[in-house]
């Protein structure tokens, strides 16, 4: 504060006049702690020269956010729910308000909104969830709600394990933030097993003689033994001595299977009177998650009597 005091002397009376002004010098970053205000004070008279005090020195606190969270266990199955917990402290010297939590969940774990509690100091805490993208969710605090020094806000909520969290990596982070005060990033690294339920399926097939060309295979019409099918991922199968084969765990989603034509001499490929889609060597299929489809291919003699 400087302070500048005129001394006027008229008629026997001293009259005072007062200017006032407030210097202060406050830093604030991202994520300080503590402020600094920075006041001087001086004076002056006729015929006396100015005068500066010392610096005076405020320092004002802030607060301060530190998070962590876990989960209730290390490994989880599609199928399986899991509950999360956070655990905001205020680790500053004031208090903490207008509070928000975003965490980012990974690939198939979904967010359970009737789940959401919140606690400071064994009272409950209002609390709103908004599911942004990215599979982020933003908790947010009641604005009257303040966070007080070395005070611990306790958030606890569920997901569910999907099966598509199989190709997820099950590590989600969370970080909070009260104002221009950002937390620290805490994350939760969650083994995800297969289990009995599964994003892949299983497809199955004949290479048969199809002596009617109606594309299914009738009791008089044999399989075909060693008939190559390639996958559309390079995968190379080959037909057992009734003309069966199958492949497992394929990824889910539209999937191809082509006959090799030149690993059947003799043969060509059967037209069907039913499905004009079937007269290709080619099959495309919709596999869903654990599911099973069939991939049927017919084919018929391709000489007769010695004759092409």
């Amino acid at each position: 504060m400087t302070s500048t005091f005129l001394w006027l002397r008229s008629k026997s009376l001293f009259f005072a006049f007062f200017s006032l002004g407030l210097l202060a010098d406050a830093s604030m970053p991202v994520n300080a702690q503590v402020s600094i205000i920075r006041n001087t004070a001086g004076a002056g008279a006729n015929n006396l020269p100015r005068r500066s005090s010392n610096e005076v020195r405020l320092t004002a606190s802030q607060a301060a956010l530190e998070i962590i969270k876990t989960g209730d266990r290390a490994a989880a199955e599609p199928g399986d729910t899991v509950l999360y917990r956070l655990a905001i402290r205020n680790t500053g010297r004031s208090a903490a308000r207008n509070l928000t939590i975003t965490d980012r969940l990974p690939l198939g774990l979904r967010f359970i909104s009737r789940s959401l509690q919140g606690s400071i100091a064994g009272t409950s805490v209002s609390l709103t969830a908004n599911t942004g993208a990215n599979r982020a969710v933003t908790l947010t605090v009641n604005p009257a709600t303040e966070l007080q020094p070395n005070q611990t806000l306790n958030v606890v909520y569920a997901v569910e394990v999907t099966p598509d969290a199989i190709r997820g990596t099950g590590r989600n982070l969370a970080q909070a933030q009260a104002g221009t005060l950002i937390s620290n990033q805490s994350s939760h690294l969650l083994r995800i097993r297969p289990g009995i339920i599964s994003d892949c399926g299983t497809i199955i097939g004949r290479v048969f003689v199809d002596k009617n060309f109606d594309g299914e295979q009738q009791p008089n019409e044999p399989g075909v033994p060693n008939a190559v099918v390639y996958m559309d991922d390079g995968n190379r199968i080959v037909t057992d001595a009734n003309g069966l084969f199958s492949l497992a765990n394929v990824i889910s989603g539209y999937r191809s299977a082509t006959l090799d034509l030149t690993s059947l001499p003799g043969y060509a490929l059967a037209p069907n009177n039913y499905f004009i889609e079937r007269n290709s060597q080619s099959r495309m299929v919709k596999l869903a998650p654990s599911s099973l489809v069939r991939v049927n291919f017919g084919v018929t003699p391709a000489f007769s009597g010695g004759k092409r």
